[in-house]
């Protein structure tokens, strides 16, 4: 099949208004909650607690702290802590970050943390300050009232959800595409991994093509994949949300843990962050070193999409029922 014929069919940046699946019928993507921002949301002070893995990175955020470096956009206010400055105890379901470093065993990404109580966006925070943050710096929020989407949608996020942006760059701009599917395997991995660690069944979360996250015909998360180009490199700013503890209005991974298991036991947002994280970065340097090929065979066991044949319809409503579709270059490709 020639490339004019893959490019007329799904690209990221398509004239496709719906990709219908069959047989299996999916739910439509579902914000965990979504309600008009109030003006106190959009005009209120946020606060960023910084912390880092080594004695190095724990400097680092003592100098971004000392120079007020860290900005959110537009007019929000914002202070900036040192996780040694915290002086009352956190909210029992606050994100527990000793638990979480103790967990991560990474020698690039997810070692230096930015954690807010209550936070706009955690995807802003990094993508407007990625010139003055570490590489692989990860922003979390227990609470995020105005989460990007695609399309611009805005997702409200209540705690109980799993929250994240991080920060990576590359140089071959031909890959960038692909990144939204290594974090998509990093994360399905991460949950599977951190089951089979403490001896519970497997919940199996599945991809939707792009970037969805579905359990049991159910979207329990998204990802975020944006970049811009500076200095020769592509820097890419990547978000994931994920439904851990709350059942309404779909499920999440807890409700269905607790279905499979006769056991008392409960995944946490700490576990599963750090186990990404280990996940992803074995992940990408084969993806940089190899290229997405060393990951398309797992990648296939872990899509939605294997033995489905699709709709599509474009724009002049025209619709074409093609076979099972596979990934080239960040495209949706039929297969012949």
């Amino acid at each position: 099949m020639s490339l004019k014929d893959s490019l007329r069919f799904l690209t990221l940046r398509s004239s496709i208004h719906s990709l219908i699946l069959s047989p299996r019928k999916l739910t439509f993507p579902y914000k965990l909650s979504f309600s008009p921002l109030s003006a106190m949301d959009s005009n209120s002070s946020s606060t960023l607690v910084l912390c880092g893995k080594s004695t190095a990175e724990n400097e680092i955020a003592l100098s971004l702290k000392s120079n007020k470096t860290l900005k959110l956009p537009g007019d929000s206010e914002v202070s900036v802590l040192l996780k040694s400055e915290l002086e009352k105890p956190l909210e029992e379901n606050s994100f527990r970050i000793d638990s979480y470093m103790g967990s991560l065993s990474t020698s690039q990404f997810g070692r230096f943390l930015i954690w807010s109580p209550r936070l706009p966006s955690t995807h802003d925070v990094v993508s407007h300050n990625f010139g003055e943050l570490p590489f692989g710096t990860v922003c979390v929020a227990d609470v995020q009232f105005k989460g990007r989407g695609r399309s611009k949608n805005v997702w409200e996020s209540p705690m109980g959800c799993l929250m994240f942006s991080f920060t990576t760059q590359m140089e071959d701009g031909r890959v960038v595409p692909l990144v939204q599917y290594v974090v998509s395997l990093a994360i399905t991995e991460a949950i599977k991994d951190v089951c089979d660690k403490n001896g519970l069944p497997c919940i199996d979360v599945k991809i939707k093509w792009p970037n969805d996250l579905y359990l049991n015909g159910l979207k329990v998360g998204g990802i975020l994949c944006t970049s811009t180009y500076r200095s020769k490199k592509f820097n890419v700013s990547a978000g994931i949300g994920l439904n851990v503890d709350n059942e309404k209005p779909t499920t999440c991974l807890n409700a269905v843990l607790k279905e499979l298991s006769v056991v008392a036991y409960q995944l946490s947002r700490e576990e599963i962050l750090a186990a990404f994280f280990e996940k992803f970065e074995k992940f990408n340097d084969l993806f940089i070193n190899q290229g997405f090929q060393t990951l398309e065979e797992l990648y296939y066991k872990t899509w939605l999409h294997s033995g489905q044949r699709v709709i599509v319809q474009e724009k002049n409503e025209d619709q074409i029922v093609e076979n099972v579709v596979t990934i080239q270059f960040g495209l949706l490709q039929r297969a012949d």
